[in-house]
């Protein structure tokens, strides 16, 4: 298999790095406690006595009003039924606006949904005179959301979609690459798409300029434009009572696209790559996806030994609510995403700011670099016989401390090294807990705490993994790498098959289907035939 490096220097056409898909909630902070909806309720709108009743007024004068906006101006709504795919339904209403060119709502798409909304209630508390005390709290329910399928001037094909029920909140939808495509045709350059991304483009450094430009400020621009635009729930005195909306990440995409001159040289790569990753990496799901949609109730078991014409391997690595995915994308190029669906997982804010989506952007170009980074590490020749002899040696530290051997064949030191080569590990390491769990599954004997903390000093002094500033937690140094993959290739393709091979009790049938045990009984038997031949003649 080709190295990751030729591969960018001999096939690759174009290569974008830029933010993909983002989902983002708008929610009103004065809204997320019972005693500001019960001040809302009050001062904002008149109520003597707030309540959920009072919520529903309101609410069904927003429904009022998106259904009159509708047909003010004849915007067609329709109603998703279960198991719509409701992007395909809203694809030829965003194709037509946009041969127009002008930013306007589509569609309005209507589907029930499960939602989290302010309630209230008679308690179990009274007051000093006896009367029973209202309670208020969120509850799960079923209710009506309304997607605003819109085509914008700056982002391209987006939606916004909203409930009408306390605390109102919002989600919309944004596209990097689709930005970054107005853009281009704002410039004049040509371009051609690749679905979502880019194929080709006659300036690919303004392309990339263009990606890295893109930021929080113009997702605020569209979102205070539409705002402007669509019926809302507050009027211009709820906002000046302090009623406005933040925006908060619950999705970000960074993507990596590489685009191949030929397409049958990435495909070649990438098939290559899984194959040659599901001892080395153990991602988490190596996934094979038809082209069918695959259920729960679909019938049989689903499993797939040759990759064939019709399937598009995916290689999926999770880490919490996140997760990496590499993929061949439209026949033509190697994407690498990283999907970041909780900020919190790498320590960052969900509001939206300069500081968190930089912060955001940053962890998923080092996720998707270091999966890179990783796979062409893999693919590198083995470290030379020096490095080997250090290792698997007892030998010193500059400190003067003492780094035990790590000597290749000891089970538990080969189930170590193939627990701390996990594709997972990359995004945020790995800690004593984890490389505990992974390695008794490998090892299939008891391993404890106490052998992770071993391991681990042993690993480190051998400079094979380092930790992590400020945690306790670990990742393979390049160095280390290279000698986990040695050792597991070594040990996991040649050693065993081999010992397999030359066992005298592997049946006959199956000796005969190995030209090495074929070879090594004809050595077996030559070599006996000269012994008892030289002891006879003496």
């Amino acid at each position: 298999m080709a190295d990751y490096s030729t591969l960018l220097r001999d096939r690759v056409t174009l290569a974008v790095r830029s933010v993909d898909r983002i989902f983002l909630q708008g929610y009103v902070p004065h809204l997320q406690t019972a005693g500001w909806c019960a001040r809302f309720l009050r001062e904002q709108r008149g109520f003597g006595y707030p309540s959920s009743k009072a919520f529903g007024e309101v609410g069904k004068a927003y429904e009022t009003a998106i259904r009159n906006f509708a047909r003010k101006n004849a915007i067609p709504v329709i109603r998703f039924a279960r198991g719509d795919n409701r992007e395909e339904i809203a694809r030829p209403y965003l194709e037509a606006a946009a041969a127009g060119g002008k930013g306007k709502v589509v569609m309005i798409g209507v589907g029930q949904e499960k939602a989290s909304a302010w309630r209230s209630w008679a308690g179990k508390r009274r007051d000093g005179r006896g009367r029973v005390l209202q309670e208020w709290g969120r509850q799960m329910t079923f209710v009506n959301h309304f997607y605003f399928y819109l085509w914008d001037a700056e982002w391209g094909p987006a939606f916004w979609k909203v409930n009408c029920y306390a605390p109102f909140p919002v989600w919309i939808w944004l596209n990097g690459h689709e930005w970054a495509k107005r853009q281009l045709a704002k410039a004049g350059i040509e371009y051609a798409a690749l679905d979502n991304g880019f194929r080709s483009c006659a300036d690919p450094a303004l392309l990339q300029r263009l990606c890295d430009r893109l930021g929080p400020g113009a997702v605020t621009a569209f979102f205070w434009r539409w705002f402007a635009q669509l019926p809302q729930t507050f009027t211009t005195a709820d906002l000046r009572a302090g009623y406005v909306y933040e925006l908060a990440f619950r999705q970000f995409e960074v993507a990596d696209t590489l685009v191949f001159d030929r397409p049958a040289a990435g495909r070649a790569f990438f098939e290559g790559l899984i194959r040659d990753h599901l001892d080395i990496g153990r991602p988490d799901c190596v996934s094979l996806t038809f082209g069918r949609r695959v259920t729960s109730r679909t019938p049989g078991v689903f499993r797939t030994k040759v990759v064939t014409q019709g399937v598009d391997p995916q290689i999926s690595c999770y880490y919490k609510a996140s997760r990496i995915k590499q993929y061949f994308k439209g026949h033509r190029a190697l994407r690498t995403e990283t999907v970041i669906c909780d900020t919190r997982d790498f320590g960052i804010g969900r509001r939206v700011c300069l500081k968190n989506w930089n912060a955001l952007r940053a962890a998923g170009e080092h996720a998707n670099q270091r999966l890179c980074d990783a796979e062409a590490a893999d693919a590198q020749p083995a470290p030379d016989t020096v490095t080997f002899a250090e290792v698997t040696r007892p030998t010193s530290t500059a400190e003067g401390l003492h780094a035990p051997a790590l000597r290749f064949g000891d089970p538990r030191v080969m189930a170590v090294l193939a627990a701390t080569l996990r594709f997972t590990h990359l995004i945020a390491g790995f800690d004593n807990r984890s490389l505990t769990q992974l390695t008794s599954a490998l090892l299939g004997a008891p391993y404890t705490s106490r052998h992770a903390t071993y391991d681990l000093r042993r690993l480190r002094r051998k400079q094979i993994i380092e930790r992590l500033p400020g945690t306790h937690r670990y990742r393979l140094t390049p160095h280390g790498r290279a000698i986990a993959v040695l050792f597991t290739k070594a040990y996991g393709r040649i050693l065993t098959p081999a010992l397999t091979a030359l066992s005298p009790a592997l049946p006959d049938d199956l000796a005969r289907r190995s030209a090495l045990a074929t070879a090594w009984r004809q050595l077996d038997r030559a070599l006996g035939q000269h012994i008892t031949a030289g002891l006879a003649a003496a």
